[in-house]
């Protein structure tokens, strides 16, 4: 039957997925294909090929099909959902100019475009001069116009990664404004670009006509063209529905449009979002993103690097497990939550704080990770623990912070991610937070909150209230153990939420001495 399931792509940073979904919110196939790692010509550099992410796109779209037997015939929509901030320049061809500038990427300029005299005052007397500084150093459009003039010479077309798979599946120059997170000229409070005087079009290197049209989440982008056809095996003329970001996808996958149901996000990047109709600036001059959600907001705290920890942990300290599992062929997450099991709540005063790739404010560009406590009983299990607890004691500090400026609180947690298919990891953070903590039904759901977009778009489901109820659902709960929450809340407001300011004046000597992190 033609139209029976949506295809939602997801181009994460590890993988490309393709997957079916049914309106319920079941998966009826998945192909996955890895993406080779970010190269890096410099120290802090992280690149990728355009033509990798296309590639991996068009693979995982035939081997979909090849595994399934099902027919693109039988697909109604496609919608795409990417990493954010991974941008690529076109020429006026469309090809790409250089290699793709990922969200991972720390370069940044300190040559910079000028701004106006009233608007450099405006900042001042504000207090954010530092922080539009830093913004505009940050800016990957502002490091290759100043280090690379030829290429930016020669770009036509500005892209974030959405952007760029959107164009090469119907070839169309045209985004969701969902997917809008990144150094570009955006109006995060209208969800448009910026208007014409806004501060942004002097701090930034761009013009107009180098941007893509841009529609709200749910709406028509265009078709699939027939070199599209031909590369993925989609049936030409399926429409291209406008999805969101993967964070804000995953917010509405997990069934998340309340304000008072807090979306936590355990993947490269951790977050805590909420989703809320009012414009909130959690920190003062930093937007909350757009939501999947046509004119609604996803107020986020972001912890970067934050379970690429949980990654890390595994490759250097984990060989033990992934050996023994692939020899008694079971997954190896099993024996990571018996390691931390292992362990009792608080990792016997091992503490850790998860800044291993600082932020803008909150905690400042100076912060650093650490791990205080350690003694002569601390082995593995504990530090791994431990990872998990602190990426949790910081999320806490976030739904705090969130709650704070909105005045809402929040009562229940969903976790999204490849973490949350943790059950230790899951239990934890139920009892550090003292929330019932669900895991949805899959954890696939940027992809399956992609599928929510196209299902509202192409009106299978006649609103989004609609679509989240039929679509998502609880699959467990993990309620607080009392004992535990007693425990960790001690520990959190006791020690973790004073680690930062007591270290904070080491980090700073750190950087007098060494240099890094660069502050300016």
């Amino acid at each position: 039957m033609q139209g029976e399931y949506i295809l939602a792509i997801d181009n994460g940073t590890q993988s490309v997925r393709a997957l079916l979904f049914d309106l319920s919110g079941n998966i009826v196939a998945k192909a996955q294909v890895h993406l080779e790692a970010y190269f890096s010509e410099q120290p802090g550099w992280a690149e990728h090929d355009p033509e990798d992410y296309w590639e991996a796109v068009c693979v995982a779209c035939q081997r979909l099909w090849a595994q399934s037997g099902i027919a693109s015939s039988a697909v109604a929509a496609v919608a795409v959902t990417t990493q954010r901030g991974t941008v690529i320049n076109l020429d006026k061809q469309g090809k790409p100019l250089r290699p793709a500038i990922t969200w991972l990427d720390q370069r940044r300029t300190d040559e910079l475009p000028p701004i106006g005299a009233w608007w450099k005052l405006a900042f001042k007397l504000a207090r954010v001069d530092g922080t539009i500084d830093f913004f505009r150093g940050e800016a990957e459009m502002n490091w290759i116009k100043a280090n690379q003039p030829e290429v930016w010479k020669r770009t036509d077309k500005f892209l974030l990664l959405s952007g760029y798979l959107n164009y090469r599946l119907c070839g169309q120059f045209v985004d969701s404004a969902g997917a809008q997170v990144g150094y570009v000229p955006f109006d995060y409070k209208r969800l448009k670009w910026a208007a014409s005087r806004d501060w942004k079009w002097q701090a930034l290197a761009i013009e107009r006509r180098m941007l893509p049209e841009l529609v709200p989440p749910g709406s028509l982008i265009g078709e699939i063209d027939a070199a599209a056809a031909a590369a993925t095996g989609i049936r030409a003329g399926t429409p291209l529905l406008a999805a969101a970001a993967d964070k804000a996808c995953e917010v509405i996958g997990a069934g998340c449009m309340d304000p008072q149901i807090g979306c936590l996000s355990y993947g490269t990047t951790a977050t805590i979002n909420t989703t809320s109709t009012k414009y909130l600036e959690v920190t003062p001059f930093i937007p909350p993103y757009p939501s999947a959600i046509p004119g609604a907001y996803s107020v986020e705290v972001q912890i970067f690097r934050g379970y690429w920890m949980v990654n890390w942990f595994k490759e250097q300290f984990g060989h033990h497990e992934k050996r023994q599992a692939a020899e008694l062929g079971m997954v190896a997450e099993e024996l990571f939550d018996e390691l931390v099991n292992a362990v009792p709540p608080g990792a016997m005063g091992l503490m850790l704080q998860p800044y291993w790739t600082p932020g803008i404010k909150q905690p400042g560009p100076e912060a650093k990770g650490a791990i205080i406590g350690f003694g002569d009983v601390h082995a593995r299990s504990h530090l791994y623990r431990a990872i998990l607890e602190g990426l949790a004691y910081a999320l806490r500090e976030g739904k705090e912070r969130i709650e704070a400026r909105s005045g809402v609180p929040v009562t229940a947690l969903r976790v999204s991610g490849g973490g949350s298919q943790s059950d230790a990891a899951m239990q934890l953070t139920a009892d550090i937070f003292g929330l019932p903590t669900a895991r949805p039904h899959i954890y696939e759901t940027s992809a399956l909150g992609a599928a929510i977009d196209a299902a509202v778009g192409l009106r299978l489901h006649p609103d989004f209230a609609t679509a989240v109820a039929a679509m998502t659902r609880i699959a467990r709960v993990f309620e607080p153990l009392p004992q535990h929450r007693e425990i960790y809340d001690q520990l959190y407001h006791r020690v973790y939420r004073k680690m930062y300011a007591r270290l904070k004046p080491l980090y700073l000597e750190i950087q007098k001495i060494t240099g890094y992190p660069r502050l300016d």
